[in-house]
């Protein structure tokens, strides 16, 4: 690239892009960083279907599982401390591993649905009016559909 400056006899072509402004010329208060693409607004795919509370582990199943371990992660110690075979507490080792793991892919499953159920009930950060799903909520029923005219 030559400086245009030095050679008065070429002359800048018209039909070449403006070249980026320096520095000093850019909006400091500008964001860099790129525009993000929408989000899809329909419903959470899960395992490439729609993501319903009615499939899937419930809240009683996860309750269950958080008793079951804690019941566990109590007694695998104390098998050491009371001398019982080392098969035994190797065995509540593994399980409270184990659910550890079906716990935590259970927790991870319930928040993925508290997250589907809030996503359409998002609130604009300017708005001062109730959105339609708060107003459904203090109802307790959905409204009704409009009646042909």
């Amino acid at each position: 690239m030559t400086d245009p400056t030095a050679d008065p006899s070429q002359a800048p072509d018209p039909a070449a892009p403006d070249p980026a402004p320096p520095v000093e010329w850019r909006d400091p208060k500008a964001d860099p960083t790129p525009p993000r693409r929408p989000r899809p607004t329909g419903p959470v795919q899960y395992r490439g279907d729609d993501l319903t509370p009615e499939r899937g582990p419930g809240l009683g199943c996860f309750r269950i599982q958080l008793v079951v371990l804690v019941f566990f992660i109590v007694l695998t110690p104390l098998s050491v401390v009371w001398n019982w075979p080392f098969a035994i507490s190797a065995g509540l080792l593994f399980a409270v591993i184990g659910l550890l793991l079906v716990t935590g892919q259970t927790i991870i499953f319930l928040l993925r649905l508290v997250a589907a159920d809030r996503r359409g009930r998002r609130r604009p950060l300017a708005s001062d009016s109730k959105t339609v799903g708060e107003l459904e909520d203090e109802d307790g029923q959905p409204p009704e559909p409009d009646a042909p005219a």
